[in-house]
């Protein structure tokens, strides 16, 4: 009974997230420093997440196979390579290090 009352409060506070941002007066939104923060916002919590999922491990931090992974998608990024090809390079690096015992 408790993870139906979970979803429950949250589709309850996602709907009042999604009201709130629906009564912010236009003026506001249209804001240029509002404006900017709204296009690096998500790019921030992206790197977060990627940051937290890549060196976190429980409450301590870790350095394996998927610090190499994300470093070789760091470098083909850095080369301008496709998407599929910095995916393609991360997987392949981080089980290659997997596989060699990283």
């Amino acid at each position: 009974m408790n993870t139906w009352i979970a979803i429950g409060v949250t589709a309850l506070g996602c709907y009042a997230l999604k009201l709130a941002g629906l009564l912010v007066p236009a003026g506001a939104v249209e804001r240029p420093l509002v404006r900017r923060l709204a296009a690096l916002l998500p790019v921030a919590l992206l790197a977060a997440l990627t940051a937290q999922q890549t060196f976190a491990h429980g409450q301590s931090l870790v350095l394996d196979a998927r610090a190499a992974g994300l470093g070789a998608a760091a470098v083909a990024l850095l080369l301008r390579a496709p998407f599929l090809l910095v995916v393609t390079a991360a997987v392949v690096v981080t089980a290659a290090v997997r596989a060699l015992g990283g």
